[in-house]
C-alpha cells in the first residue's frame, strides 16, 4: 500500500522569505515598468547590422577601438 503524498516544501527562514518577497515586487514593479514604457525611437544615420559595441569595443569595418 503506497500514499501519494505531495512533496513537501522545506520551510524557509523567515530570512529567506522576506528576500523573495523582494524580489517578486521588484520584479512585478519591472514588469509595469516595462507595459507602461514608450517605445524607443528608431535612430536616424546608426550604423547598419549588428550592434558595434556588442563586446564592449567599438568595432567599425574590422577595425576595433577600446573605450
Amino acid at each position: 500500500m503506497t500514499t501519494d503524498k505531495p512533496a513537501e516544501k522545506p520551510k524557509l527562514p523567515p530570512e529567506a522569505q522576506r528576500a523573495l518577497a523582494e524580489e517578486e515586487e521588484r520584479r512585478r514593479k519591472a514588469a509595469e515598468q516595462a507595459a507602461t514604457a514608450m517605445p524607443r525611437p528608431k535612430e536616424i544615420g546608426g550604423p547598419d547590422g549588428l550592434e558595434p559595441t556588442r563586446y564592449g569595443d567599438w568595432e567599425r569595418k574590422g577595425i576595433v577601438s577600446d573605450f
